[in-house]
């Protein structure tokens, strides 16, 4: 029982491709949700989906994973990586069907993934793992970012309530939601061609990318897996791919 399986959502492009290609580089069995396919990524099965609509998606999943033996892998780990980002506003110019999409594939794919993942593998022998890729701007609130700050707290939160309760069962999952530090990514690139009026943060951004502070996809998908292969991986719910 040497094989480990990962479940990767954004997998078509920046973190989510780059923590892919890693994890498919190590020869273990990945899935990729997305709704685009990640082009020359030779060895991943993905199922092309709109996360926006996770109800099906979670329905697949969990009969996916109940195909399989489950003495065929030592770990399984659900990856919750994608979201979406709002053009930067003030929540009251936003735009509303953007903000409802936003919360969909940010945070209600992630609830009902986790929990679709986690009912299905309960009998699993092996480690479970879950991984919500949470951001600084979960802990700390942003002008013109209200949706993103939203959907990144809740999980965090999610997280903390999630530790709580596999604690109660036998074999239960391990769960963060970790923050993968500032990565150079078609986000910060929406970020700094925003509207200085609308987003009083944007220089920011522009100095971060400037001063050669912004992560390569690569470099911080290597952070974060790191992470999650910690032996004190879910110690703490809400980490940070800086901490000791």
């Amino acid at each position: 029982m040497d094989q480990h399986l990962y479940i990767v959502t954004g997998a078509s492009r920046g973190l989510g491709r780059a923590m892919a290609e890693q994890l498919l580089r190590s020869g273990h069995t990945v899935l990729g949700l997305s709704r685009r396919a990640p082009a020359a990524l030779a060895g991943l099965e993905h199922w092309p989906c709109d996360l926006a609509d996770p109800v099906p998606v979670a329905e697949r999943l969990a009969a996916w994973l109940g195909a399989f033996d489950a003495s065929r892998f030592a770990s399984a780990s659900l990856i919750n990586n994608a979201a979406m980002l709002t053009e930067p506003a003030p929540l009251a110019d936003a735009d509303l069907n953007a903000l409802s999409q936003a919360a969909r594939v940010g945070l209600e794919a992630p609830l009902v993934l986790t929990s679709a993942f986690l009912r299905a593998t309960r009998p699993w022998p092996g480690l479970r793992r879950v991984l919500h890729i949470s951001s600084g701007l979960g802990r700390r609130g942003m002008a013109s970012s209200a949706p993103y700050c939203a959907v990144k707290a809740g999980l965090d939160n999610l997280a903390r309530a999630q530790v709580l309760e596999e604690a109660l069962q036998p074999n239960g999952a391990k769960v963060c939601s970790l923050a993968p530090g500032v990565i150079d990514t078609d986000m910060q690139v929406q970020l700094r061609g925003a509207d200085a009026k609308a987003f009083p943060d944007r220089d920011a951004f522009v100095q971060l990318k400037s001063s050669g502070k912004l992560d390569s996809a690569a470099a911080a998908a290597a952070k974060v897996t790191a992470y999650l292969h910690r032996a004190d991986f879910g110690g703490n719910p809400v980490g940070d791919v800086r901490d000791p």
